[in-house]
This record gives structure tokens, sequence and C-alpha cells, in this order.
């Protein structure tokens, strides 16, 4: 028996309201699982502690979704692919560090990481003596590399371009704490060393510095020795105006520190004559003037003590015999060489040899 035709338009209804619903079921998943890579939380971290994603100059999509995922920073790998490749992030990967914070979506984390949007590193450095231990710190928090830093700074050429030389170059540094990004290399930090350098020497520093006669180098080299001196800082304008009265009268610094960093020996407690011997431009007891460089990377403390230095006729000054870190300052050399053997007997009493 046919079917009649009242029959066969209701079967073709259901046939195709079940397709219809087949088709909406389908839209409806393919909707949710592309809401899902989309906006779903794909970081799940520890919201008490701070994560962060270093992205090097150069990296590939594929390094940073193996950076991201070996690191446990995002739960899916395949979903953050899929989302980076739709917004074309391989083609606007931005090296830096970035923050990564717990519950960021696909979506957040792409759009951050596309932005360049990074989180700046603080880096400090304080009471340095050599440029090494700063290329190691900056090393140590940057993309720069500490051997790079370290070959421009031994680059003459390099460092005529800023006014300096592998000798000078330490007063460039002016030690505190600064904002970097990440990503920062070796010429990029020496290059805002040298904006910082340039912004610390403001107009009444400049004010300062032309009263005192020297060049912004010379106050660094002279400010190096004054902080190697004493660990009073304030002394430290009392002590730079000895050193300038002895400069203005030709005479020769005879700054024990000089000696030390002659001899490449800060640890010594007790320069003697054989020390004094070492054949040195940075041996001011044998060379008149000061050294060709400064003898450490000195403070803005030190610097400022130097720009205000005290007038004064002090000559002379060695440290007092009670230890007690203070000088005893001298206008002769007889008033000097007394305080001097108290302060020896002092040493010898303590045992104190070198």
């Amino acid at each position: 028996m046919k079917k009649s035709p009242k029959r066969r338009t209701s079967f073709f209804l259901r046939i195709g309201f079940s397709i219809l619903f087949l088709v909406v079921l389908s839209g409806l998943f393919l909707f949710l699982n592309t809401h899902k890579k989309i906006y779903q939380p794909n970081v799940v971290l520890d919201p008490s502690k701070s994560s962060y994603l270093f992205i090097p100059t150069g990296s590939t999509l594929e390094n940073v979704v193996n950076s991201l995922y070996e690191s446990n920073l995002i739960l899916e790998r395949s979903s953050f692919e899929w989302l980076a490749e739709k917004k074309n992030y391989r083609n606007h990967i931005r090296p830096g560090r970035y923050r990564i914070q717990d519950g960021m979506s696909n979506n957040q984390l792409i759009n951050m990481l596309r932005s360049g949007k990074q989180e700046p590193v603080r880096l400090t450095f304080h009471n340095l003596r050599t440029l090494s231990q700063l290329a190691g710190i900056a090393g140590s928090q940057l993309e720069a590399d500490s051997l790079q830093i370290m070959k421009l700074l031994n680059d003459h050429t390099y460092l005529k371009g800023f006014g300096y030389n592998p000798q000078t170059i330490p007063a460039m540094f002016i030690p505190d704490t600064y904002e970097f990004f990440w990503n920062t290399g070796a010429s990029g930090f020496i290059e805002r060393m040298k904006k910082e350098h340039d912004r610390f020497w403001s107009r009444p520093r400049q004010n300062l510095l032309e009263k005192t006669g020297l060049s912004r180098i010379e106050v660094s080299i002279l400010a190096s020795i004054v902080e190697e001196e004493t660990i009073k800082k304030d002394e430290y304008p009392v002590i730079a105006g000895v050193y300038i009265n002895r400069l203005k009268r030709g005479m020769r610094l005879q700054a024990d520190p000089t000696v030390k960093f002659a001899n490449n020996n800060f640890s010594m407690n007790r320069v003697l004559k054989k020390h004094l011997e070492k054949d040195s431009p940075y041996n001011t007891y044998k060379y008149a003037g000061l050294p060709p460089g400064p003898i450490r990377l000195p403070s803005p403390a030190a610097i400022d003590g130097v720009l205000n230095f005290h007038a004064h006729q002090y000559l002379f000054f060695c440290a007092k015999d009670d230890f007690s870190g203070y000088h005893a300052f001298a206008k002769t050399l007889q008033e000097h060489n007394r305080n001097a053997r108290r302060y020896q007997q002092a040493l010898n009493k303590k045992r104190i040899l070198r």
C-alpha cells in the first residue's frame, strides 16, 4: 500500500528537522569549543607567586610555545597554537620579560605578547669596584651578555663616541636603581647609562662643578678615591677639600687607596714601603695629579661630596688611632707625622702588620 503524500511530507519534515537539529548542535558544539579555545582560562598558577615568560631576541613561535608549555605556564598547548596562528602571532613575536597571571585565557595571553607589554626589570648596582662586577650584574638580569658588555667597555673606538676611554669609562656609570626592559642588549645598556649620567649632571651639579675647577671625569676620579678613604659620608667633603688643596699646590695626592688599586689588593690593612714602589700611573705616591681613571664606581654621595668640598687649610690626614673610622686632619707635615705615629702604634698594638 502506498504512503499518502501527507505521510511522506511528515517523514521528510522529521528528517529535515533532525538534520537541522544536528547542524545546530554541531554548530553549537563548534561555537562552544572555539569559545573555550579563545576565552577559557588556559593559565592556572599560584596567585600568590609571580611567574614570568622570557622571550629572547630572535625567538620563533615554536620557541615561545615550548617555553610556555615546558615551564607549565599553560595547560593546553594545541589550543594556544591554534589561536596563535589565527591571530598571526608568528609574525608579531616581541622579545621581553612578560608577567603571566593566573586565569589568563589564550586570547589575553597572546594579545599581551603581541603588544610587547613586558614587565620591566629593576637593576640595582651599588658599592662596585670593577666594571666586570657591573657587567656581571647587568648580564644576570638582562638579555645583554656580560662578555659582550666588557668587550664594548674595552673598545677604544666605541667608547670614544661617548667621550671616554677604557680607563675613564667607570665615571659614566652612576650607581642607583634603574628600570630596564629585559631584552636590552649590551650596547643598549651602555647607551642607557650614558643618558642616566647626563641626567644626573643637572644644572645645580654643573654649577658646583665649575667651582671645583675640575671636569666631570676628574670629579668622579677624585670621588672614587674619597669613597675608598672613608666609610663616613660626612667626611667626604673634608677629605675632598684636602685633595683639592694638594692638587692646587702641585703636591702628589699620596692616596693609599690608589696604591691598593695599583697593587690590585684592596684587602690590605696596611700600606707598606714595598707597595709604594709599585710603578703604575695609579700610584699617586709616584705620579702627580689624578690617576688615569676612577679606582671604583663612585656613588652619587661621593660625587656630591667632592662637588661640595670644604674650603679649609688641611693638607694631610690619617685614620684616627681609636679605629672609629674617622680621620685626624693636619695643616702641617709635622702635625700629620704625630697623628700617623699614633695610628701606626695602634696598628702594632693590635698586631695588624699587613
